[in-house]
């Protein structure tokens, strides 16, 4: 463990073998910090705070302060970071509004400069937000999903897994898995191709997302229409099922 000498540190936090403070940063009271996690210079990390296991937190983030919710009214709430999870230069991370909310980035995550994840969002497992991109409270971004930079995500509304969202797009309805995005306003352009090659998603369930993509934007079936024939047609391997799952839970209705 390496703490500098001027960084402040609460004698309440609790910092695991092999953290790493640099000068001036500030850590308080309620914080906990897993080990060989590193907090460059001149971060801010507050409130109910827990950071995972081998972390790296750049200069001038600031983690776990107060959401900037006007609804707050004093409630205990939190912020939960997993491991491996880098977070860059001037990076938000508020904490919730309501009594016992919490917001969740999850593990291996990336999260590049001046980014803001605001209060009760939860960010699944190995999302990259770009620079700048920007989420409203009670957002959900599913693993593994890519933020553009300047992207902004309206409150309550849902990014799909392995989705990519363009830079500079507004999102106000829920993006669907596996699906590219991109406009003012959003529009789905079509499957994520390369990103389901990388992430080493079989063929026979690239070809079927490209098939159940046709289906819901191309044959000019309403929603529901779209999802009844794509359960009639379509082998429902565990991407499809996933697909149709966040169909059916969506309450902002998905892009269009």
């Amino acid at each position: 463990m390496a703490i500098h000498p001027t960084a402040i540190i609460d004698k309440g936090a609790v910092l695991g073998a092999g953290v790493d403070v640099g000068p001036y940063s500030v850590i308080g009271s309620n914080v906990r910090i897993g080990e060989n996690t590193r907090i460059m210079p001149h971060v801010v990390i507050d409130g109910w705070t827990v950071i995972g296991r081998g972390c790296t937190v750049f200069p001038f983030a600031c983690i776990g302060t107060q959401t900037q919710d006007l609804k707050y009214k004093g409630s205990k709430t939190f912020v939960e970071i997993g491991d491996r999870t880098t977070i860059r230069e001037y990076v938000t991370i508020n904490s919730g509004t309501n009594e016992g909310e919490k917001t969740i980035v999850g593990s291996g995550c990336h999260i590049m400069a001046y980014c803001h994840v605001a209060h009760a969002c939860v960010v699944g497992n190995e999302v990259i937000m770009s620079n700048c991109a920007t989420l409203a409270g009670h957002v959900i971004i599913e693993n593994q999903a890519i933020m553009g930079g300047l992207s902004a995500v309206h409150q309550f509304t849902r990014v799909g897994k392995m989705c990519m969202v363009g830079g500079l797009t507004k999102i106000t309805q829920d993006c669907p898995p596996f699906m590219i995005v991109e406009g003012n306003p959003a529009e789905v352009r079509g499957p994520n191709s390369v990103g389901l090659k990388r992430r080493n998603v079989d063929e026979n369930a690239q070809r079927l997302i490209k098939e159940a993509y046709r289906i819901l934007y191309r044959e000019g079936l309403s929603t529901s229409q779209a999802v009844e024939k794509i359960k009639a047609e379509l082998e429902l391997c565990p991407e499809i099922m996933h697909l149709l799952a966040f169909i059916d839970s969506s309450e902002r209705g998905i892009i269009k």
